[in-house]
């Protein structure tokens, strides 16, 4: 394991990741406190409210199922993580596409033994994305820190380069994944240590420093049944997706449910609550959440579906937008 470092990036050091040199020579990451001071209370999604359709059925740079995905409020941009093409899960290759908000197909960039591509966020610095996802693969195919890099359309990056941030937010930890709240300005980080999954939530002004020594809340998620399928932060609460692909034995209307957990406390406020979005899609599987407020200031809890079939997978993205 690599030793926390106590030297903290610089404003000038973020903008140096933004042309492709990384906060990797600031250090790797920082031990999270013991101590969490309390999130304000806000409103939360209602998840026994309709969802709308973003789109359905877009193809991917990858034909595999996509794994999550993410936005970039500022410069308008959609990125869908799904492992590369003819890669084995356990080799923790992805490939993230670049769509527009209809769904076309504009770009993608490979990312070799980054990981699992649970979760992960876009932090933009001017025009450019940068993307904050697990990296160096375990021998399961998950990351075992966090990395921040550019995204840099049609280039291969190997998880052993030098050229971008790696950070370890948790002493002690050994798998990380994470979302961004983008109307709130926080990071949540998942994360597996003494055999659990925790959570521990940061302020990106920290983060966009690389510092992650003040963790905002840090908790453990109560157990939920079904397979993890994503998360996403919105202001005090957390949203957790779980479920599978339609087959014989999970017809429509499928077990996909979303649960939203208070980060305060680490209880349900809602859920599991089944969720019919995307309902006559083919396959269906859920796959990943997402957090976006319009032009217009209406915040939407975003819904993601692997769809089609097996060697032509699409993209299907749905959101909710009652607040309570």
């Amino acid at each position: 394991m690599e030793h926390n470092s106590r030297t903290s990036p610089t404003r000038r050091g973020l903008l140096r990741t933004a042309t492709g040199v990384g906060l990797a020579a600031f250090g790797v990451g920082y031990g999270a406190a013991s101590a969490a001071a309390s999130v304000g209370a806000t409103s939360r999604f209602d998840l026994s409210q309709p969802s709308y359709d973003l789109f359905r059925d877009k193809n991917l740079h990858s034909n595999r199922v996509q794994q999550s995905f993410a936005f970039d409020s500022v410069n308008k941009r959609l990125f869908v993580a799904a492992k590369r093409l003819d890669s084995p899960e356990s080799a923790g290759d992805l490939c993230i596409s670049q769509l527009d908000f209809a769904g076309n197909y504009v770009s993608y960039m490979h990312l070799n033994g980054f990981g699992h591509g649970v979760a992960f966020g876009v932090r933009p610095v001017g025009s450019t994305s940068n993307l904050w996802i697990e990296t160096d693969a375990n021998g399961n195919g998950y990351g075992t820190k966090l990395a921040f890099i550019g995204y840099n359309p049609g280039t291969t990056v190997d998880a052993a380069s030098q050229g971008f941030g790696k950070f370890q937010p948790v002493s002690g930890a050994t798998e990380y994944t994470c979302s961004i709240d983008p109307v709130y300005n926080r990071m949540i980080v998942r994360y597996h240590k003494d055999g659990a999954k925790h959570i521990a939530v940061y302020d990106l002004a920290d983060t966009d420093k690389g510092d992650f020594s003040s963790p905002v809340a840090m908790f453990t998620p109560p157990g939920i049944a079904g397979t993890p399928q994503g998360y996403t932060l919105y202001g005090s609460y957390m949203y957790f997706i779980t479920g599978d692909g339609y087959s014989a034995s999970n017809p429509d209307p499928g077990n996909t449910y979303i649960t939203s957990i208070n980060i305060n406390t680490g209880a349900i406020a809602q859920g599991p609550t089944l969720t019919k979005a995307g309902s006559t899609l083919v396959y269906r599987e859920p796959e990943g959440l997402a957090i976006y407020r319009t032009d217009a200031g209406e915040s939407r809890l975003f819904l993601g579906f692997a769809s089609g079939d097996e060697g032509d997978r699409r993209s299907s993205i749905f959101y909710k937008n009652a607040l309570v």
